[in-house]
């Protein structure tokens, strides 16, 4: 399993930062490896929304599909996703506002490979530490995102 945490701050509320970043037809303005939202449950974000996305990493297109499994607006939501050969992924949000303005978004994201250990080995020679520059480039444009339509 490989897994990532990084965080970034962002002069907006809570509430500001978690409607961005939990509609679905935002994605491809800031998630650097979404390439296409295939389908999404219709509504507020609540727990049992899913969603399926289309992925690139190292060039490689994958899908996943996704179940919001806690939801509590506007400080947390996790979603736990099944990709292909019965790889499962994780990414959670977490925002804290912060005394002197603006909030911390803190972002985990945890995978693991098919075929036990052996596709462990593979997943990592095959990706690196991609998915961390991955997550810091997309919490950048998030922040740009967010900060560019709160002002």
């Amino acid at each position: 399993m490989s897994e990532v945490h990084t965080s970034i701050d962002i002069d907006a509320t809570p509430e500001e930062i978690f409607d961005i970043a939990l509609d679905a037809t935002r994605l491809g303005d800031w998630v650097t490896i979404h390439k296409a939202l295939l389908s999404a449950d219709d509504g507020p974000p609540q727990e049992g929304m899913k969603m399926r996305q289309r992925l690139v990493l190292r060039g490689a297109p994958f899908k996943v599909t996704w179940e919001l499994v806690a939801c509590t607006r506007p400080t947390h939501a996790e979603w736990k996703g099944k990709g292909p050969a019965r790889s499962k992924a994780e990414t959670e949000y977490a925002l804290e506002a912060l005394p002197d303005g603006g909030t911390r978004f803190s972002y985990r994201n945890s995978f693991t490979a098919p075929l036990g250990p052996l596709g462990a080995v593979a997943g990592n020679a095959l990706v690196g530490g991609l998915p961390e520059k991955e997550a810091i480039a997309s919490l950048r444009a998030l922040k740009a995102l967010v900060e560019k339509n709160s002002g």
